[in-house]
């Protein structure tokens, strides 16, 4: 309640409920909100007491969709569209197939051409529809993932039939396997004269991704986007996983749903995408969107025609709330538009720190405290390397502890080599998963979003090393003595050798700073081939101590003469930790 409204509850002048919150820290005005545990310290300072009253409106709001279609009754449910993402490597034909999906709904007789105006869309086949979220990709299907939407119930990966699985072909896998989502491989461009389809079949075998073609769950259809070969077909199997999954929900419930994509425009307000996924969702219905609430004012499909109401798995944009939600955020309907602005109110303080602090990443230094209250049964791993071998036989050590430890079971959930990037930290938060980088740094973006999300990411190029800090995390014995503070980066632009055989760099800061008493890496393709200490720092002709970001610089690493233009430096420092138990 505001601080009148205590007020007149209560009979104590304002003004000294002002005078009250002042004295413990908070200034307010009358018109301020404040919660529950405020006012109760307020009101025991005037020997009043109090108890807490949720009404039940208030109490029956949901934070997921699982909790809706936990409280379901099996008798109400009816079949839904299925709801598809199509993922894969750039440049693959993502886009290309989504336009040929597409187009096959104008070929089966629609009138008129199809706009797209929203990021989502629904077709029609054999009298049945399918719902697409057309996404950026897997960063977006991660990042709607972490914060708690499971709004994709199959991914279509396509992978090109000439070029064959490419590096974000096995993060999109990686994402998939992470969400345990059904998946369809989609063999694009087998028209063209280099395509290989058995090969890329091979690839996938690799990483996991058994085909039936070749005794495995997954099924596979080869099709050409370009000329439109074997779409139909596409669709057929994207029916028949559906059914396998029998995907139902109630459309006579009051709507819940998950927010796409969501704008400010500077015409029509607020706009948001919202995948519709229990309910019936209906123009002028009150709704509470996170920490926005509204009334619905317009909605539209994906053509652009206007629509009055929408069952589950369709995506509609709607016009009415009173601020822009954010992507991921959970939709449902309300009685009371008054009770749901409070609500959001309340929630644009907490909200957000909440679903932050919600998806922070494990930390190796209070695993243990975590397996003791029950909190951990998998320690999932994100695992870079410099070298293929080095993750197989790191691969085999964890195998040895997993084989001995029965509290908890690490599982490697993505494996790469070169550099950490800043979709190895989302994969991270969206899996709870701490990131391993054996003789593998991270680029600036992916520390940055390391450091905000709060993953943990350990670096190693001792093989044992790694091992024996996993085990005495899994026993509660772990005993981190340094810390790494990277301080700085900086491009190789060219190098020179002195007669003393000794290579000097030509540097440009690129971010943070470079000083003399920092240690440096020297980075190729992301992998550490030299870590030692500044030799020589130098600006023209003159040692310096320090040089900022957007700078250029001379430099000798001691000891090293294995330096080319295009390599990168890490300039970093190390703290002593006291031991965290």
């Amino acid at each position: 309640m505001t601080v009148r409204e205590f007020s007149e509850a209560t009979g104590i002048g304002a003004a000294e409920i002002l005078k009250a919150l002042l004295k413990g820290g908070v200034i307010a005005n009358i018109n301020q909100q404040i919660d529950y545990e405020t006012a109760a310290v307020i009101a025991a300072d005037f020997n009043l007491e109090t108890t807490e009253h949720v009404p039940e409106k208030l109490a029956s709001l949901v934070e997921s969709i699982d909790e809706v279609m936990a409280a379901e009754k099996p008798e109400n449910l009816r079949p839904r569209p299925p709801v598809v993402t199509i993922m894969g490597h750039v440049d693959h034909g993502k886009t290309k197939l989504l336009d040929a999906v597409r187009s096959t709904r104008v070929a089966e007789g629609e009138a008129g051409g199809i706009t797209q105006h929203i990021g989502a869309y629904q077709i029609e086949v054999q009298n049945r529809k399918i719902s697409f979220l057309d996404t950026p990709g897997h960063e977006a299907f991660t990042a709607m993932r972490a914060r708690g939407a499971q709004a994709t119930d199959i991914v279509v990966l396509v992978v090109a039939a000439d070029d064959g699985v490419m590096p974000q072909t096995l993060e999109a896998i990686s994402h998939v396997q992470a969400a345990h989502v059904p998946m369809i491989v989609a063999i694009n461009k087998i028209d063209l004269p280099a395509a290989n389809p058995d090969r890329v079949k091979q690839q996938l075998t690799a990483s996991d991704v058994i085909v039936e073609d070749y005794g495995g769950t997954v099924p596979c259809v080869e099709v050409s986007a370009r000329q439109k070969i074997n779409i139909d077909g596409l669709l057929e199997m994207i029916l028949l996983v559906a059914d396998l999954e029998d995907l139902k929900a109630n459309p006579d419930a009051p709507a819940v749903g998950t927010i796409v994509e969501a704008e400010l425009d500077k015409n029509r307000g607020s706009v948001a995408t919202v995948l519709v996924q229990n309910g019936t969702l209906r123009a002028e219905d009150n709704v509470l969107v996170g920490s926005v609430a509204g009334k619905i004012k317009i909605m539209f499909g994906d053509s652009g025609k206007r629509l009055r109401f929408a069952e589950p798995s369709t995506p509609v944009e709607i016009l009415g709330l009173e601020g822009v939600p954010q992507a991921g955020d959970i939709l449902q309907v309300v009685d009371d538009l008054h009770i749901a602005r409070e609500i959001a109110l309340q929630r644009q303080r907490q909200y957000r720190m909440e679903m932050i602090a919600s998806t922070r990443g494990p930390s190796l230094d209070d695993l243990f405290d975590k397996i003791q209250q029950g909190q951990v049964k998998d320690l999932n791993v994100i695992l870079k390397a410099d070298v293929q071998g080095s993750i197989g036989a790191i691969e085999h050590q964890f195998n040895q502890l997993n084989v001995n430890q029965s509290e908890v079971q690490l599982r490697i959930i993505h494996r790469g080599t070169g550099t950490i990037t800043e979709s190895d930290v989302n994969l991270a938060v969206a899996s709870h998963a701490i990131i391993i980088g054996f003789n593998a740094r991270p680029d600036p973006a992916a520390r940055r979003a390391a450091e905000q999300q709060g993953v943990d990411i350990r670096f190693y190029n001792i093989i044992y090393q790694l091992t024996d800090d996993i085990k005495k995390a899994m026993v509660g014995m772990l005993e981190p003595e340094y810390k790494e503070i990277t301080e700085g980066y900086a491009e190789v632009r060219n190098t020179f050798r002195l007669p003393s055989r000794e290579i000097v760099a030509g540097l440009y800061v690129s971010d943070g700073k470079v000083q003399r008493n920092l240690s440096v890496r020297v980075l190729r393709s992301g992998v550490v081939i030299y870590d030692g200490k500044i030799g020589s720092l130098k600006r023209f002709k003159d040692d310096v101590r320090e040089v900022q970001a957007g700078y250029e610089c001379g430099l000798i690493v001691e000891g090293s003469n294995d330096i080319e233009v295009s390599d990168t430096m890490e300039f970093y420092r190390t703290e002593k930790v006291e031991p965290v138990m």
